[in-house]
């Protein structure tokens, strides 16, 4: 297996850039990772870590902070570009929720930036389960943690976060799970679903509103 290392994976991520000092930059970050720009780069350069990381290859990363948010990025976001459109994009939820469950309970979130934090939240969030709803409401905690540890420059991002949790918290309420998944999944989607994912209003897909972020 080839030397991977949990400081790829976090210097590509979370680029030390000025980000968290500048809203435009730290809205850029988010549209790149959220909006399919990252896809490319996880295609060409980290397939072999995206399956090692699967293969449980890379579990003894999660034994420092950064390791495991390195190993949660590996199992959680990048599954999404490489293997996107299949189910192998989700076949890591269930191992990421836990690694971050558990890293909110020992402490190692507390370790990290806000902005770092925001991965553990997301992971828990993007794991279905009859335990869902659940999760997704003890996590409206920890979006205030983040919001409220948020830096002057970027604080406007913490209605953003909000709004989004309470999105997807209104979505697993309604139907528990994630229908966009459906058709990949090879699930069968209800009417009111068939709905939902006609209006395509995901959030995975909204836009960052530079401007209200910015205020």
């Amino acid at each position: 297996m080839e030397n991977y290392r949990p400081e790829d994976v976090l210097a590509l991520w979370f680029p030390d850039n000025g980000h968290q000092d500048d809203p435009q930059k730290h809205a850029a970050f988010w549209e790149e990772r959220m909006q399919g720009g990252m896809h490319e780069t996880i295609e060409t350069r980290f397939v072999g870590l995206t399956e090692a990381a699967a293969k449980g290859l890379l579990d003894h990363w999660a034994g420092t902070p950064r390791g495991r948010l390195a190993l949660l990025i590996a199992l959680d976001q990048f599954p999404r570009s490489l293997w996107r459109d299949t189910p192998a994009a989700y076949a890591q939820d269930i191992k990421a929720a836990r690694l971050a469950l558990e890293g909110i309970e020992n402490g190692d979130f507390d370790q990290l930036a806000p902005w770092e934090q925001t991965f553990f939240h997301i992971a828990i969030l993007h794991c279905e389960g009859p335990d869902h709803l659940e999760r997704v409401d003890r996590m409206g905690a920890i979006v205030d943690r983040v919001n409220a540890a948020l830096p002057e420059p970027i604080r406007g991002f913490a209605e953003l976060f909000s709004g989004q949790h309470e999105r997807v918290r209104e979505i697993i309420a309604r139907f528990g799970r994630h229908p966009h998944r459906n058709k990949v999944l090879g699930r069968i989607s209800t009417p009111e679903e068939e709905a939902y994912i006609a209006a395509g209003d995901f959030p995975h897909q909204r836009k960052v509103k530079t401007d209200t972020a910015a205020s």
